[in-house]
Order: C-alpha cells, then sequence, then structure tokens
C-alpha cells in the first residue's frame, strides 16, 4: 500500500466502476503510479487502475495494477500481484503449456485440442474471488451465477480468457486479502493507443462489461456502491415533429433520448411515437447521444418501402459535428471495417479481416465538419472521426472514444429519400442547436 497524503475527505459510497467520475483522491493516486511510470520503458499502452484504501490500522493509501502483463511481466513491485500467478516457468501451467506446443504432428491435433481444452479449465480453477463479506468463489462458478439465463449460459458457458486479469479484480483481491477496505477506485490508459481500438493517453475509462461486469458484480457484494447513473431518473425528453402526413413522419430526436426502449428505460422516440400514432414504426434508429433527424412510417407497407431505401443505400444522411481537433485533410473519404467489441460493449473496434465494411465522406466547413455515411454501422461516425486511421480526432463529447462533455455534438441534419406514396424525392433538414 502507497501513502496518500491529503485532507481530501473519502466518498460515502464505493466507485460504481461501470461509469463514473474519478473521485479526486482516485486523481492523486493516479498521478503518484504516472510518476512511477516515468521510470518504465514501455513499448506499448496500457490500462493502469488505482483503488484508494483504509488499513486496518485507520490509514490511507493506495493500491496499483495493470491489466494483464506489464512488459511481458507480472511481478512489477509498485504494483499488486496477479490474483493467480500462470507465469512462473516451473509452474503446471508452463510446463504443460510447453507439452501442448511441441504436439505438431497432424496425428496429435484432437489430443493438443483436448489438453488444451483441460489446461484452460484448470488454469480457470486455479483463480477464486473474494468479495466484502469475505466469502470465495470460483471463477467459473461467478461467471455461470451471472449468465443465469439458459440461452446466454449456452452461448458463453466459460469465461474468455484472460478474466479476472483486468485491474479491478486484482486490486479488490489484495485489498481483502490483507483486511483493506475499499473506499474508490478509478483506472487510465496510458501510452499509445491500440492498433484496434481507440484510447487517450492519460484517460479514465470504466471496467470493461464483458469479463469484468461478472466477476466485479461478484467482488463488490459486501459494499456500499453508489447507484448506476444510467439508471437514475432523468426528466423525460421529448420529440419534436418536423413533417406529417398520412405516410410519414419525421421528427427531430434531443440528445439523450433512447431511439427504441432499452435496458435503462423505455421513454424513448419508438414509444413516444406509438403513444401518438399506435400503427407506427420507426424505419431506422439513431444512437442515444446523437440528435436529429429520423423518419417513421405510419403503417407496415410504407415501414418496408422505408426499410428497402435504408437497406439499399438509397436514402442520403448528413451529419454536422464539432471534433477535438482538425483533420489534416479539409474533405476526403474515410474506410474502416467496424466490429462490436464483444467483450466491451457497445464499443466498436477496427478489424480488417472480420469487421463490416464502413464507409464516410467528410467535409469540413468552417469550425464545423459534414458527415456523409454511405453505411450505417454502429457508432460509425464516431469512429471514424475518432481512429488515428481515420480523421484522429474524436467528436466533441464522445465519452467512449474521446473526451466527455455536456453533449455529443453530433446531430443528424439532413434527410432524403423517395416518399413511398407518392414517389417523389423529399429532403428534410433541421439545423443543430450548437
Amino acid at each position: 500500500m502507497h501513502p496518500l497524503h491529503t485532507d481530501i475527505p473519502a466518498p460515502e459510497q464505493f466507485t460504481y466502476p461501470f461509469c463514473y467520475e474519478p473521485h479526486p483522491l482516485c486523481l492523486l493516486a493516479a498521478k503518484e503510479v504516472q510518476r512511477e511510470l516515468q521510470h518504465i520503458t514501455l513499448t506499448e499502452g496500457k490500462m493502469f487502475g488505482v483503488l484508494v484504501v483504509r488499513a486496518a490500522d485507520g490509514q490511507t493509501g493506495f493500491l496499483a495494477a495493470y491489466s494483464g502483463l506489464l512488459e511481458g511481466r507480472n511481478d512489477w513491485p509498485y504494483f499488486v500481484p496477479p490474483v493467480y500467478d500462470a507465469q512462473q516457468p516451473d509452474g503446471h501451467f508452463k510446463q504443460e503449456e510447453q507439452l501442448i506446443s511441441a504436439m505438431r504432428d497432424d496425428g496429435q491435433r484432437e489430443e493438443r485440442r483436448r489438453r488444451s481444452q483441460a489446461l484452460q479449465l484448470w488454469l480457470f480453477d486455479q483463480y477464486r474471488f473474494l468479495n466484502a463479506h469475505g466469502e470465495r468463489k470460483r471463477l467459473v462458478d461467478v461467471w455461470q451465477d451471472y449468465h443465469c439465463s439458459p440461452r446466454i449460459r449456452n452461448k458463453y458457458p466459460l469465461p474468455p480468457g484472460g478474466t479476472g486479469d483486468c485491474c479491478a479484480p486484482k486490486l479488490l483481491q489484495y485489498a481483502y486479502l490483507h483486511g483493506q477496505k475499499p473506499l474508490c477506485m478509478a483506472e487510465f490508459w496510458w501510452g499509445p493507443s491500440p492498433r484496434t481500438d481507440i484510447r487517450q493517453h492519460g484517460r479514465f475509462y470504466p471496467a470493461c462489461r464483458g469479463k469484468c461486469k461478472p466477476v466485479l458484480t461478484w467482488m463488490l457484494q459486501g459494499l456500499k456502491v453508489e447507484p448506476n447513473p444510467e439508471e437514475q431518473q432523468q426528466p423525460p425528453l421529448d420529440i419534436t415533429i418536423v413533417y406529417e402526413d398520412d405516410a410519414i413522419i419525421v421528427v427531430n430526436k434531443p440528445s439523450g433520448m433512447l431511439s427504441v426502449p432499452g435496458r435503462i428505460g423505455n421513454n424513448s422516440v419508438a414509444t413516444i411515437l406509438q403513444q401518438r400514432f399506435p400503427h407506427s414504426l420507426l424505419a431506422h434508429r439513431l444512437d442515444m447521444l446523437t440528435s436529429g433527424l429520423m423518419v417513421a412510417a405510419k403503417n407496415r407497407e410504407v415501414y418496408r418501402n422505408l426499410q428497402q431505401q435504408f437497406s439499399n443505400h438509397t436514402v442520403r444522411k448528413r451529419y454536422v459535428a464539432l471534433l477535438d481537433g482538425v483533420p489534416a485533410q479539409k474533405k476526403g473519404t474515410v474506410s474502416l471495417p467496424l466490429l462490436c467489441d464483444p467483450i466491451n460493449r457497445p464499443r466498436q473496434v477496427v478489424d480488417y479481416e472480420r469487421g463490416k465494411e464502413a464507409v464516410t465522406d467528410y467535409e469540413v466547413v468552417g469550425s464545423y465538419i459534414y458527415l456523409y455515411p454511405h453505411t450505417g454501422r454502429t457508432h460509425q461516425l464516431r469512429m471514424h472521426c475518432a481512429h488515428p486511421d481515420g480523421l484522429g480526432c474524436p467528436i466533441r463529447g464522445d465519452e467512449l472514444y474521446g473526451h466527455p462533455a455536456d453533449r455529443l455534438y453530433l446531430h443528424a441534419e439532413r434527410l432524403e429519400f423517395v416518399h413511398p406514396v407518392t414517389g417523389e424525392h423529399v429532403a428534410f433538414e433541421q439545423e443543430a442547436d450548437f
């Protein structure tokens, strides 16, 4: 435990690790870790974490950790150790791993697969996680108890490799083992962004949901944890009807409203339209944080027509945004294939092998940028702006791929399509309020 010399009071509740603003104590601790990192030559970016704790003698300090291995090692003295050390050269895991690697003949393929699976199960069994009640549970049991739905459990019967090696589980496990009370926690990225993902040097990030949420849901039991900010009741937002006739409705959605009902609430464009037009159907969606124009059908036949136009990429859309930074070129095209990060939804990654084609034209006009997507992938515009192989300039307020602000400065400003009934080309515009 490293000392923290400060009069800053501790929070009354522990950090909700999947959506948080770093506590001032965590900010102080992170600065100490970053000073320590100046003495380590990093060849790649890495996620680091700090956990502020109170020791049994009442002293306040912090623990530090890194995700996975740091420069191929997991024994750096400044940081807490792994929950289980699989890197010992004379240990069972490394010895068996070497034997499996040596099995290269085609006739050994089935035996190699069997032994690899057995070794992975053995490794999972070495991870036994504590919670604040002092209870201990095997990783596989933690995973399967969290994924209690038979459908989900059949799809994900075992945790992915590396589960339990992220910062947060390491930190909490060490604190529990040494009788230290966790007070608050934060994780930050240090170093260059990985090639596929987008991570900003020095920026704080929530714990990943895929690997960490099942484990932390167990480990946080017994702590008084802050409520999930995403589930707090917010004043209901409303839509503005821009155009309506017997077939279609065009609306302006505010930033912060869902397109369709989700896990964090039912107030959405779809539900409001259903209340006013019982047979209405949304033809497409916008991200919750994106504002702008959307079109809905008043009956199923019109809906199918609009859906076909979106599928054929004949609907023309123009978005306007403010960026954190200035693109190198004033005009051009970004083409980066995107894939959902399965262990950290809803984040997207660039994947040239498995990703789906995503193409965006852009044009910088004054302090604004106009974006013309040819495809409609999740977070396409946000990724194309933020990724180093795209524009390298995140959209202002993009808390996933850039830096938080009062809102996401992205607005669907113009929508053009063929009217499903009249066959006329129609266009609608709604200026952004930023």
